[in-house]
């Protein structure tokens, strides 16, 4: 069965469920700033969720920040809610890709997916609640496969970044990798650090608002860190952060190799946005059947780390 993700027939190549929450309507900013990377150069896509309303000002929002006053007009609107299982259906037929930005997913995540699934539509998400991730797997594998659905969860920090970098330092060598060590630097900014509260927590520790994030929030800036959303909120700006992630990779006794990639304000919307354009743009590139996989397994073919660098989020060997 071909891995190619095209439905002519679908009236949208990518619908953005949970475009109104906190990190949908950034990424709502990114895919209107780089619709015309889709294919055939542009994109065709509609953002989705309870309220047609907060939906209408999502769009205006980014027409303002943007200057695109035609997103408000251009930009359809899906009114789909989790616990109508009916609107979720109706949602995901008229998708090629759903990117699904609603959690937490272990509690909002599987009406989501499963209507993907069930009505072929591709799936991503930027989940890193890894007892999630790992249901997900057992439990849509076989259908997606069978379908020819691609289920591609956690692409934003949590497992591009990890995923994608431990490929990018595997090509950079001359020899066979053999292990890799990953360290994440935060430094703090003029108004003090900060770090995602959502998805990195669950990453790390498989909870939410753990003692042990508190203490590392304390570790790196001696202090409590403000939540995104707050500095967000009191900038009323985008979040720009100086996060940098780096992979040191022990190889023969050599000098460490270090893969710095920095993180640009909330780098869920470049990370997703990208993964969503590869998928469309490389489908020849994607595994050759459907099914439930990581980022490092679904993009190890593309071009995404060429895509993610011309976007801001940097891999490079020091």
């Amino acid at each position: 069965m071909p891995s190619v993700v095209t439905s002519t027939n679908r009236p949208y190549q990518l619908v953005i469920f949970g475009a109104s929450g906190f990190t949908g309507q950034f990424v709502v900013e990114e895919v209107a700033r780089t619709a015309s990377e889709g294919p055939n150069g542009s994109l065709k896509w509609a953002v989705a969720g309870r309220s047609r309303q907060k939906l209408e000002k999502i769009l205006e929002q980014a027409a303002g920040a943007l200057s695109k006053p035609e997103l408000r007009t251009e930009v359809d609107i899906i009114v789909a809610d989790v616990g109508e299982p009916d609107s979720l259906a109706a949602m995901c037929k008229q998708a090629v890709i759903v990117l699904n930005c609603v959690g937490p997913y272990r509690f909002y995540g599987e009406p989501v997916l499963k209507a993907s699934v069930e009505n072929g539509a591709h799936h991503i998400d930027l989940c890193g609640e890894p007892q999630f991730l790992e249901s997900m797997q057992l439990n849509y594998d076989s259908s997606a496969a069978d379908k020819n659905v691609y289920i591609i969860g956690s692409c934003g920090f949590d497992s591009i970044p990890a995923d994608m970098g431990v490929l990018f330092t595997r090509d950079q060598f001359k020899g066979t990798l053999t292990s890799v060590e990953s360290f994440l630097t935060v430094e703090t900014g003029p108004d003090g650090g900060c770090i995602h509260d959502g998805t990195w927590q669950s990453a790390v520790y498989g909870f939410a608002d753990g003692p042990k994030l508190q203490s590392l929030r304390r570790k790196f800036n001696h202090k409590p860190l403000p939540v995104v959303g707050s500095k967000l909120k009191r900038r009323g700006s985008l979040f720009y952060s100086n996060e940098i992630l780096q992979y040191t990779v022990p190889f023969m006794g050599s000098d460490p190799s270090v893969v710095k990639r920095t993180q640009r304000y909330l780098v869920e919307q470049q990370d997703a946005t990208q993964a969503a354009l590869t998928m469309l743009n490389e489908s020849s590139a994607l595994p050759k059947k459907g099914g439930v996989y990581t980022p490092g397994a679904a993009f190890a073919k593309t071009t995404l780390i060429n895509r993610l660098n011309n976007h801001g989020i940097q891999f490079s060997v020091l």
